[in-house]
């Protein structure tokens, strides 16, 4: 395995200066985020450390230089919209750029970008997969075109109120998962594994490693917190915010070394990226940069 480092948390840092930190910090790849240019509609989305929206072959080739220079592999190019939002507009917009992602990821010589399905939250699930059956076999097969693989997080996008009731993002669940593979059965679409959405969601996190073997192109290590006290007291039809955090690799609920001991049963030698998103190391820059030091020392134990 490679362990690397999801560059959404370096929102401000400049391309270099985040290469800089991910080399510094000792990490051998990272997944680089690159989302449209402008404001972010949410928390750790609208980052761009890369504009593939401006990406010649002039600027591809620095960057790859730069890599190259400073040891570090980009992993995959990411970019977690809703490319089935209910509103059509943003619907497309995101399609759009999603595009952009793979062909940049192509130029670059990536072959990998990390997405979401996405979901129109206010459908039912079998509804979702009939959009689904609509929007992504143009998707994929543009990604295959190109020989990019498109690896999706099992986030389920349900935090609080703005993303009830449904969430906005499909592919959250083995039973969804063996669904979507049957409708698009290409080895170029596959899982972007994150085992902290399994935890608030009262799954097991290593079982589905096993059947869906062949299928995880990319895994992120982050955490959660449950919280026992406030589930009992709101319940799991609450927002899940109500009874779980985000934490640092070590500060949640995860066991890494059940984790990362399936991923070597399965020969998992790929990317693995540590994913941050924990409020409480998020007051300064500094403080920042103390969180993924933590976290890379944490998982350092169990990927060399």
């Amino acid at each position: 395995m490679k362990l690397g480092l999801v560059s959404a948390i370096l929102d401000g840092w400049s391309f270099e200066e985040m290469i800089d930190t991910v080399s510094e910090m000792g990490f051998s790849c990272v997944e680089v985020a690159c989302w449209p240019q402008g404001k972010a509609e949410r928390r750790y989305a609208g980052v761009s450390h890369i504009d593939v929206a401006e990406l010649d072959d002039e600027k591809a080739a620095y960057i790859l230089d730069y890599c190259h220079k400073k040891q570090v592999e980009i992993s995959s190019l990411a970019f977690y919209p809703n490319t089935m939002d209910g509103d059509l507009e943003k619907r497309a917009h995101n399609i759009a750029h999603l595009k952009k992602v793979i062909a940049a990821s192509a130029k670059l010589r990536v072959n990998l970008v990390t997405t979401f399905i996405g979901r129109d939250q206010t459908k039912s699930v079998e509804e979702n997969i009939e959009l689904f059956r609509e929007i992504w076999p143009d998707i994929i097969g543009y990604a295959a075109s190109l020989g990019v693989k498109v690896a999706i997080e099992n986030c389920p996008m349900l935090f609080g109120r703005d993303q009830w009731p449904g969430g906005q993002n499909l592919m959250t669940t083995p039973a969804i998962w063996r669904k979507l593979f049957a409708i698009i059965d290409s080895p170029y679409f596959g899982i972007n594994y994150d085992p902290s959405h399994f935890i608030w969601q009262q799954m097991d996190y290593v079982k589905p490693l096993y059947e869906f073997r062949d299928k995880i192109f990319h895994v992120h290590f982050k955490d959660i917190k449950l919280f026992p006290d406030k589930l009992d007291d709101c319940g799991i039809m609450a927002y899940p915010l109500d009874y779980m955090s985000p934490k640092l690799p070590g500060y949640g609920d995860v066991n890494w070394g059940r984790y990362v001991s399936a991923l070597t049963d399965i020969g998992f030698d790929g990317y693995a990226c540590i994913e941050v998103e924990d409020k409480a190391f998020e007051s300064s820059r500094e403080r920042i940069l103390d969180s993924i030091r933590i976290s890379k020392r944490y998982m350092d134990q169990f990927v060399i």
